[in-house]
């Protein structure tokens, strides 16, 4: 059996990945802050579950302390790493970039050479759609990504490249997957689905940045997590790989199913587009079906109505989730 080292192991995709390795045979060691960017409660809520399984073992480290991150290799044999651990959104990282340089650059590049020192040879990153702001849709991979519209973007960009050089002088395996909007239960509520679904549901005016027109390649986070095990099962050498769901969807057109699976009407108030957001997402998904034999299977209509329901059966926890 295979050891994986999974960081971001108590956040929304995290979680899931961790579920996906399990099911298959692995042992997990699983690395988070539990930092307070969002509700603690969901990440805590999130890691008992996996808490309840065999085969996983949990550390409370920041990957920024490279250290700590050091007797954790030494205590444990890991075969490979499955990155995750990022500061995370777009708007929040005009206000702090530090935290994002510090986590998902540096943090990354302490990862890379403790691999390096240990002799372990594959390496998963988990990078972002918001790269490719500016560029025609759909999004291949290769396209120039080289002029970042917000820190997070530019943090990420630090780690991809960062990781290039670790494969080029260390000979890392190395697989990069950038994720399209991932959503689905026990989601992250600084994204607007968690959002929408909560205000809805309690009779609260949900804030809509621009006319609702702009779309995203929304990715149910059971097929995200397939894809990042299946990147993490295949040597590339050094490969960017996009997980998308293949298929854009306005956000009036989310807004309108959350309102039909709840049966109640949404209170829209609009406010001017954000200069550091995307107007538009739209993955294509060949180097993931080629390489990896990987597309997505859940439908935007089935994942929101999972998602939905999830939110109905934990109605008391969610009401007690303060969002960012």
């Amino acid at each position: 059996m295979k050891r994986v080292l999974l960081t971001g192991a108590a956040g929304f995709i995290g979680y899931k990945v961790a579920e996906k390795l399990l099911e298959k045979g692995y042992t997990v060691i699983g690395v988070d802050n539990l930092n307070s960017y969002y509700d603690v409660r969901l990440k805590e809520y999130r890691l008992k579950k996996l808490k309840e399984r065999g085969n996983f073992k949990f550390y409370k480290v920041d990957i920024e302390n490279l250290e700590a991150l050091r007797v954790i290799f030494e205590d444990n044999a890991v075969d490979g790493v499955i990155n995750l651990a990022a500061r995370a959104g777009v708007r929040y990282s005009l206000v702090d970039p530090f935290v994002y340089v510090r986590t998902n650059t540096t943090g990354t590049l302490n990862l890379l050479e403790i691999m390096k020192d240990f002799g372990i040879k594959k390496f998963v990153l988990a990078s972002t759609s918001s790269l490719y702001a500016g560029q025609h849709m759909p999004f291949k991979e290769s396209l120039p990504v080289n002029t970042p519209i917000s820190p997070y973007a530019a943090s990420k960009k630090g780690a991809e490249v960062m990781a290039y050089t670790y494969h080029y002088l260390y000979g890392i395996d190395v697989t990069v997957v950038r994720y399209f909007t991932v959503y689905g239960p026990a989601g992250r509520p600084d994204m607007c689905i968690f959002r929408f679904i909560k205000w809805i549901d309690e009779g609260t005016p949900i804030t809509v940045y621009g006319d609702g027109t702009q779309s995203r390649d929304f990715t149910f986070v059971d097929d995200i997590a397939e894809g990042t095990v299946k990147a993490f099962e295949k040597e590339t050498g050094y490969e960017i790989i996009n997980l998308g769901g293949n298929k854009p969807h306005q956000l009036k057109e989310v807004i309108g199913l959350i309102e039909k699976y709840l049966g109640k009407r949404a209170e829209i108030v609009y406010k001017p587009f954000h200069k550091a957001d995307l107007k538009a997402t739209w993955a294509d998904i060949e180097k993931a079906r080629e390489i990896l034999n990987w597309e997505p299977k859940v439908p935007l209509e089935e994942g929101l109505k999972k998602t939905v329901e999830w939110h109905v059966e934990n109605r008391d926890f969610v009401k007690k989730i303060v969002l960012p």
